[in-house]
């Protein structure tokens, strides 16, 4: 996880987002989107849509999150 993160970071990404076990992911500094203004794709994920703000991220981030295209069609 933090080479995942160190990477996204050193790229310039302003944050990255999961589905995962809030209890797991908050160790690596992970919030719920909804802290931050963020919204998952699916309202029924709640909790565990969650954000690691990066380097880059600016607060007027918010809205609705959309995964890259390919993503649809998994």
């Amino acid at each position: 996880m933090h080479s995942v993160l160190g990477a996204a970071d050193a790229l310039g990404e302003p944050l990255v987002a999961l589905l995962g076990s809030p209890a797991y992911y908050g160790r690596f500094g992970f919030r719920t989107g909804t802290e931050l203004g963020i919204l998952p794709p699916d309202p029924s994920w709640g909790e565990y849509f969650q954000i690691r703000t990066l380097t880059s991220y600016e607060v007027r981030v918010r809205g609705t999150f959309r995964y890259a295209e390919p993503f649809d069609h998994v």
